[in-house]
């Protein structure tokens, strides 16, 4: 091929990437779709590196990268191949090297190229596709006088790819989206599933380089491009760095194949299928192709090595053979896998399943009804006595800062002890008690008394009738600000009302418009607020932080305070998941670390960001963010609910069972309990889906808490309609109240033990009827069940004494001593 044409060709694809990415940026303000989003805020001041890298850093890397990658491996014969592979790998390297200097930590930068894959990959087919339509006329050479050229796999260059994937793995791998049965070469998923990853890692990337090798061969032969027995060392590089990245898509795809006989599969959704298949099949080709694109240049140095290393020749009849030096290469990589894996799995980092003990001493002697100080232990929420503490209950709104849509209708409902006392008088044992930083702290470094009074009187009202406080920071789009009059927003978008969050002091918007894009959580000023708190502008991320120790001095002695919620649905801003992961990480470890200086122990309840309520699941703080144990993992399990896939009218992306799931084995990760900070909102659906997600609860022997108990009619999440939608509906024409959802407090109210000695080992209920069974341990034998119903119930046990009936509420308490293991039946 002459230069001119590989000018042309090279030209053509960067000045069509440049297009594409310009495009994409005008048309996507929040950067969900497009490689970068532009969000229309201000450039200048510049308070992070973060702001200026996607410009400075991305857009060149990715311009020269595909330039020189394409003018490098374009072969002449075929145009959108290396168009395509050239403008996929610059992008992905553009992104990580974007990432690495906003973020400065290697192995998070690294993982998350593969957030970026899908987008890169339509990007680099678009470019693909102008190439192919522009250069369609180019004219190809006649064919050159060669040898037949034979090939063979480069098992050198591909096995030190597969290996070092081991020590260097990080967070590939890792989360919801892998199960232990699949081939993934990293520690943390135990030695079976790292020595099955290596070896498909091993074995794509060879015959990934082979194909590649074989197919560059034949376009020499066709006269289509350079002469020569064996390519240029750039186009061998390249070849080595294009099969690490096939070699990755072919780890994520085995992984995705064993996972559809191993419990992720379309059969494996429970009640109804789910695209959960699909989707985790993506996202683990994605992880590979970000693997290969980050380190696939050590298989591309390997190619420029020695061609007999190489294990590539010229002459037919060592073609297909494996040297002797190949097999003293292949075995010396079998002896460093058969060392480095058990040294990898055994010094991987690892959370302990077991938290502290509940006490040193666990209490033997307690009142039936009191509340204890609450602990995680050996994967649940249990006292001070050594019972495992189902906390179910409701969330509770109404001491939240709102924004107010119409004045004259108020945004949330009185809060009053009469409230606490239907809550307990239902069988539930905790709030989740929704707070607003904006009226706890709206001048920095002071927090308001008579907010703070409100929440103590709450707390205080909640202890009375025997309800456990979980204390949550809430926030909805950031801020209760609104979009101004006159804004203007780009097509697709739209000006959206304001929420609830932060105080004004800590909201940076840089002048983006509060306009929202499917709903209120991607929006350029909120995104670009959250940008800056992650990034900790003007130090409002340590600020938050701050004021959880302030917060968590207040009740550091109240044993009714089962813990504190950090952030409500964190959101992802502009760089997921650099912001949902790593900078979430960083948030919760220094709220912790203020929280305990401040001398409270309590749990603390750590959510994944609001991509988790959007699409059943997501990736979430790394399992090392910090090494305090009495932490609880708080998803919100809103599958098949509020979830996107019903927005955009698509088959579920994740089903109620898999939520479930798939919360477990990140929890696992975390070596917490699960505890749903919120559910609900299935709309017409609700009582069915509500009995699935129940089933799942009790398998589980799960608490958490319903989303919500009263909503009022001017709360911005409400809209405008008829009733203030909650379990305790508001009747908006008239103000008071409309009829309770009597069909879902029926199931939300079914028996369960509220505090169970040792551990519960299996749960079944429907209404009254319930079927119960544990072992106790070496603390109190008290237990205390709840039955719902005003009737007198058939109780039927083994190994519980002094059995008694109270009445509460609705319902009816069974209180008693149990021993050894034990089982107890009600029936209404």
């Amino acid at each position: 091929m002459n230069r001119e044409l590989l000018m042309r060709r090279s030209t053509v694809a960067t000045v069509a990437l440049a297009l594409v990415i310009g495009l994409g940026a005008a048309l996507d303000p929040v950067g969900l779709i497009t490689v970068v989003g532009w969000s229309g805020a201000r450039i200048w001041p510049v308070e992070g590196v973060w702001q200026g890298a996607p410009f400075l850093l991305l857009l060149p890397i990715a311009l020269v990268g595909t330039w020189w990658t394409v003018h490098v491996f374009d072969d002449g014969r075929r145009r959108f191949a290396p168009a395509f592979a050239g403008t996929l790998i610059a992008l992905l390297i553009g992104k990580f090297v974007t990432a690495l200097v906003s973020v400065g930590e290697l192995r998070t930068a690294a993982w998350s190229v593969g957030y970026s894959v899908g987008k890169a990959a339509v990007a680099a087919v678009v470019v693909g596709a102008v190439v192919v339509a522009v250069c369609r006329r180019d004219r190809i050479g006649a064919p050159v006088e060669e040898a037949p050229y034979r090939v063979r796999p480069d098992w050198l260059g591909s096995g030190l790819f597969a290996v070092i994937a081991v020590p260097l793995a990080g967070l590939w791998w890792t989360g919801a989206t892998y199960s232990s049965a699949m081939p993934a070469p990293n520690p943390a998923r135990g030695w079976w599933a790292v020595v099955f990853g290596v070896g498909v890692l091993w074995a794509g990337t060879a015959a990934a380089g082979w194909w590649m090798r074989r197919g560059a061969a034949e376009t020499r032969q066709s006269g289509s491009g350079r002469a020569g027995s064996d390519q240029a060392p750039q186009q061998r590089f390249l070849i080595g760095w294009y099969a690490a990245i096939g070699g990755g898509a072919v780890l994520g795809l085995c992984a995705t194949v064993v996972g559809l006989f191993a419990g992720d599969g379309f059969g494996g959704a429970g009640a109804g299928s789910d695209l959960w298949p699909v989707l985790s099949g993506y996202i683990r080709i994605a992880d590979g192709i970000a693997y290969g694109a980050c380190l696939g240049w050590v298989a591309g140095l390997a190619a420029l090595l020695p061609a007999p290393l190489r294990g590539h020749r010229a002459d037919e009849a060592g073609a297909g053979v494996i040297t002797a030096g190949e097999s003293v290469l292949a075995l010396i990589a079998v002896i460093a896998v058969g060392v480095v894996v058990p040294t990898a799995v055994h010094s991987a980092p690892h959370r302990s399943a077991d938290g502290p003990p509940a006490t040193a001493t666990p209490v033997t002697a307690v009142d039936d009804h009191s509340l204890l100080p609450l602990r995680v232990r050996d994967g649940s929420i249990a006292d001070t006595a050594d019972r495992e503490v189902l906390l179910r209950g409701v969330n509770v709104n109404q001491l939240v800062d709102f924004y107010a849509a119409r004045p004259n209708v108020p945004a949330t409902r009185p809060l009053t002890d009469a409230d606490f006392a239907a809550i307990s008088d239902l069988g539930f044992t905790v709030v989740r008690l929704n707070l607003s930083w904006s009226a706890l702290e709206p001048e920095r470094g002071r927090l308001d008394p008579q907010y703070l009074g409100r929440i103590r009187t709450s707390v205080d009202q909640a202890a009375a009738h025997g309800v456990y406080t979980v204390l949550d920071m809430h926030q909805d789009g950031w801020w209760n600000g609104a979009a101004s009059p006159g804004t203007r927003c780009r097509p697709g978008t739209s000006p959206m009302w304001g929420f609830d969050g932060a105080p004004g002091w800590a909201t940076i918007t840089d002048g983006a418009p509060r306009c929202e894009f499917n709903g209120r959580d991607m929006s350029p000023a909120g995104d670009r607020a959250f940008n800056h708190f992650w990034y900790n502008s003007d130090g409002i991320r340590d600020a938050l932080a701050h004021t959880w120790g302030l917060l968590a001095h207040e009740f550091a002695d109240e044993p009714a305070v089962a813990g504190f919620d950090l952030l409500n649905e964190p959101g992802f801003g502009e760089s997921a998941p650099l912001t949902s992961s790593l900078l979430l990480g960083r948030f919760y470890a220094s709220a912790i670390r203020e929280i305990r200086a401040a001398g409270a122990d309590q749990i603390v309840f750590v959510e994944p960001s609001i991509l988790w309520s959007g699409l059943a699941f997501d990736g979430g703080p790394s399992p090392d963010f910090t090494d305090d144990a009495n932490i609880v993992f708080s998803p919100h399990l809103y599958a098949q609910s509020i979830t996107m896939d019903a927005s955009l009218g698509i088959g579920p992306l994740v089903s109620i069972e898999r939520g479930f799931r798939l919360a477990d084995r990140v929890a696992a990760e975390y070596g917490a309990p699960v505890w749903s900070g919120e559910y609900g909102y299935w709309g017409d659906t609700a009582e069915d889906m509500l009995q699935r997600f129940a089933r799942e609860q009790d398998r589980r022997h799960q608490g958490g808490a319903y989303w919500v108990w009263k909503q009022a009619c001017g709360d911005p999440q409400n809209g405008i309609g008829p009733i203030g939608d909650a379990l305790m509906p508001q009747d908006c024409r008239t103000g008071g109240d409309a009829p309770p959802k009597s069909a879902l407090l029926k199931i939300l109210t079914r028996a369960y033990p509220q505090a169970a000695p040792g551990t519960i080992t299996s749960l079944h209920a429907d209404g009254a009827d319930m079927e119960l069974t544990g072992r106790a341990g070496p603390g109190t034998c008290r237990i205390r069940v709840w039955i719902p119903g005003t009737a007198t119930p058939t109780i039927q046990s083994s190994g519980l004494s002094d059995q008694r009936l109270t009445a509460h509420g609705t319902g009816t308490l069974l209180t008693g001593c149990v021993r050894g293991d034990y089982r107890i039946t009600t029936a209404g």
